[in-house]
C-alpha cells in the first residue's frame, strides 16, 4: 500500500506549466487499447492500497494502482465480488485503467458495467488540481456525473487516483450449459433466453457451440438446469476466465481484432460464423484485416459501432467515427478538464 499523490500532482503541474504531454500508465496491461500514446510517463501503478472496505455496505474504495487480484481477494473473504467482472489480460491489471478503458466481462448485460458500479472518484485534472467527485453510497450525484464520465475517457480527462465502487454478493450457486448451434441460431435463442425469468449471468457463442451461465439462488438455478435439460459443463468458471482475459485460441491469431458492440438481435452473416458472440449478442469479437469503413458500415447497419481493439495501425482512428455535434461536446469536455492538452493527447481520437 503505498499513497504517492504528492508527485503525481507535481509531475502535473510541471508538465502543465510546459505543456508537456504526459502517457498516464498503471500497469500497462491495456496499453495496447485505443491510439498509440505518446508523451512522458506518468505511473500510477505505485498508487496502490485499499482505502477503505464495508462489507455491510457493499462498497470498496481503493487508489487507482490497486491490482485487481488484490481487490477480487479481499472481497472473497466476505463472499463478495465485483459484479462486472473485470478482464485481467494480465496480472498487473489495476482498477484504475479498467475503469479508464470501461471494461467489463461476460455478466454486463445482466450485472451492468463498472460505470453503473462506480459510487465516486478522485482524479487530477490537466491544471494539476486533485479534485473529488461522487462519494461512496448509491445516491450521491447531483448535477453532471463526472465519476462516470471517467469510463472509457482512457484518462483524456484526469488521472485517476481513487476511485469508490459498489460489490455484490456472490450468487450461492452458479452452473454453465452448453447448445451445439450454428452462430445464426445461437443469436435467436440468446434473445429468447434472455426474455424469460430465468437466473442468466453470461450468455456467449464461440465455435459451434452456445453456452449460457446461470448464477442465482441453488433452487432457482436446479429448476432452470431441470427444465432446459441441457449438458453442463464441467470447467464452466474456467471458460468464463479465459473469455473475460481473452486466453481463449481464438484471441492468440496475429490478425487485428475488431469489437463490434451492436443490437444482440442483429444478425451479420458475413462475420459472425467466424466470431465470437457475447453478451448475449450485443458484443461480437471478430479478427481480421478488414478496413475501417467496411467495419463501420457493417457496425452501422446492426444499430451499433465497431472498435479497431487490438493490432493494426495504432496511428490511425482506431474508435467508431464520431458525428460532429458529438465531437464538439467531446472537445469541450477537454477543454474545460485538460486546458492545454497534455493527458493522454491524441489516445481516444487524433482531434483530442
Amino acid at each position: 500500500m503505498a499513497d504517492i499523490i504528492a508527485a503525481l500532482i507535481n509531475q502535473v503541474e510541471q508538465a502543465y506549466q510546459s505543456q508537456q504531454p504526459l502517457e498516464i500508465v498503471g500497469g500497462a496491461s491495456k496499453k495496447f487499447i485505443g491510439r498509440q500514446p505518446v508523451g512522458e510517463a506518468l505511473n500510477t501503478a505505485e498508487h496502490c492500497g485499499i482505502i477503505s472496505y464495508e462489507p455491510v455496505e457493499l462498497v470498496i474504495t481503493a487508489r487507482a494502482g490497486t491490482r485487481i487480484s488484490e481487490l477480487t481477494a479481499v472481497l472473497a473473504e466476505n463472499n463478495q465480488m465485483l459484479a462486472f467482472e473485470p478482464p485481467c489480460f494480465s496480472s498487473s491489471t489495476t482498477i484504475g485503467g479498467t475503469l479508464a478503458c470501461n471494461q467489463s466481462g461476460p455478466a454486463r448485460p445482466w450485472a451492468g458495467s463498472i460505470r453503473d458500479h462506480v459510487l465516486g472518484v478522485r482524479l487530477i485534472n490537466g491544471r494539476a488540481e486533485h479534485l473529488k467527485f461522487g462519494g461512496q453510497v448509491m445516491k450521491n450525484v447531483a448535477g453532471y456525473d463526472v465519476s462516470r464520465l471517467q469510463a472509457g475517457a482512457m484518462g483524456t480527462l484526469g488521472v485517476i487516483t481513487e476511485i469508490s465502487l459498489k460489490v455484490m454478493p456472490k450468487p450461492a450457486a452458479v452452473a454453465t450449459l452448453v447448445w451445439e448451434m450454428p452462430a445464426d441460431e445461437a443469436i435467436v435463442l440468446m434473445s429468447e433466453l434472455s426474455a424469460t425469468a430465468k437466473p442468466i449471468s453470461a450468455a456467449c457463442w464461440c465455435q459451434g457451440k452456445l453456452y449460457v451461465r446461470l448464477s442465482g439462488t441453488s433452487s432457482a438455478v436446479e429448476a432452470t438446469k431441470k427444465q432446459w435439460a441441457r449438458a453442463v459443463k464441467e470447467d464452466g468458471d474456467f471458460f468464463w476466465q479465459q473469455l473475460r482475459d481473452q486466453q481463449l485460441a481464438f484471441f492468440n491469431r496475429a490478425a487485428p481484432l475488431w469489437r463490434f458492440s451492436i443490437n444482440p438481435a442483429a444478425q451479420i452473416p458475413r462475420l459472425d460464423a467466424r466470431s465470437i458472440i457475447d453478451w448475449g449478442g450485443a458484443l461480437r469479437w471478430y479478427q481480421g484485416t478488414e478496413q475501417q469503413q467496411d467495419m463501420e458500415q457493417l457496425a452501422g447497419q446492426a444499430h451499433g459501432q465497431v472498435s479497431l481493439f487490438a493490432g493494426g495501425e495504432r496511428k490511425a482512428e482506431v474508435l467508431h467515427s464520431t458525428p460532429a455535434p458529438l465531437r464538439g461536446i467531446q472537445k469541450k469536455l477537454k477543454e474545460s478538464f485538460d486546458p492545454k492538452g497534455i493527458l493522454n493527447p491524441g489516445r481516444l481520437y487524433s482531434w483530442m
